[in-house]
């Protein structure tokens, strides 16, 4: 090109987890952990319904923790407006979705949204996608309870573990569809178990071999609540699992390509750098001025490549 200039392309790339957005993942899931496991460990003068009403503490913990994780992102990773707008939109998306299955054997489309916007936009976006879109179907649907905390929860876990998958940079094809599909399937499954997990300890006891004894030994009541999951739950789960690879499969590439281009474009993490690369050493300015013979006269580069 004349001038000596050169276009450098903007690759996408997920958002960059630093120190701060690290340890408020971690402690928002340990609160998560805490709110879903503490009734197993507890003694036998606890109320079986008593985990029902830690909803609203975990509501109110968890709201200012994902204000922290976004927080935190922003401020080591540079998220502005662009960034906000495409949380935004991915949200509505996955919160019109959800009710499509709703009530059709555990087919749940939403899941395979935010499998595939985790991975590309990495796990902390994807942890407040998962969270804020859940929030979102709540109110759509009508679906506010005790259980909405859980499913925020449970949701960005979800969407936070695909952005943890391997090969982000490398692995493309049918070979990332596979991962995808292979993660979504287990995803599906494991979001089923884990509300499991809340709603057994809250009901009361059924005089079955696979009720919630408060105060047995863990073990025993994890072979109860595996009976449990099985006997209530399993045939939903494998539906939601899957839609989730069925969908994976016929429409991931499409979805994968759509938002990387988005990202590319949204270009969150790339602040412009210039080289005075032009014939007469002269330094570049920003990327719409042009030289005096109408050519753009430096280098425009993306600091993310």
């Amino acid at each position: 090109m004349k001038g000596g200039v050169t276009a450098t392309a903007v690759r996408a790339r997920a958002v960059r987890l630093g120190p701060k957005s690290v340890a408020a993942l971690v402690l928002v899931s340990a609160v998560g952990v805490v709110g879903f496991g503490w009734p197993l460990l507890a003694d036998s003068g606890s109320g079986l319904t008593a985990h029902a009403r830690d909803a609203p503490w975990l509501f109110a913990a968890l709201l200012p923790l994902l204000v922290g994780v976004v927080a935190a992102t922003i401020a080591e990773s540079g998220l502005g407006a662009k960034a906000v707008a495409m949380l935004g939109v991915l949200a509505a998306v996955g919160a019109a979705l959800r009710p499509l299955g709703a009530g059709t054997a555990g087919l749940e489309p939403m899941f395979f949204l935010m499998v595939l916007a985790g991975r590309v936009l990495g796990p902390g976006f994807g942890f407040v996608l998962g969270s804020v879109t859940m929030f979102a179907s709540a109110l759509l649907t009508g679906g506010v309870g005790p259980w909405m905390p859980f499913q925020m929860l449970s949701m960005g876990w979800v969407a936070m573990g695909a952005g943890l998958l391997p090969g982000p940079e490398r692995l493309r094809g049918r070979a990332e569809l596979a991962l995808l599909a292979l993660y979504g399937a287990l995803s599906a499954l494991a979001y089923g178990t884990v509300m499991n997990l809340y709603g057994w300890t809250i009901v009361p006891g059924l005089g079955s071999g696979v009720s919630f004894r408060p105060g047995d030994p863990l073990h025993e009541n994890l072979v109860r609540f595996l009976a449990y999951c099985m006997a209530t739950s399993l045939g939903w789960d494998l539906g939601r699992a899957a839609i989730t690879v069925v969908l994976t499969a016929l429409a991931g590439a499409v979805v994968l390509k759509a938002l990387r281009r988005a990202t590319r474009r949204a270009a969150f993490e790339a602040p412009v750098a210039f080289d005075s690369s032009g014939p007469d050493g002269r330094a570049g300015r920003s990327g719409s001025s042009a030289a005096p013979d109408g050519e753009p006269s430096g280098e425009v580069r993306h600091t993310s490549e």
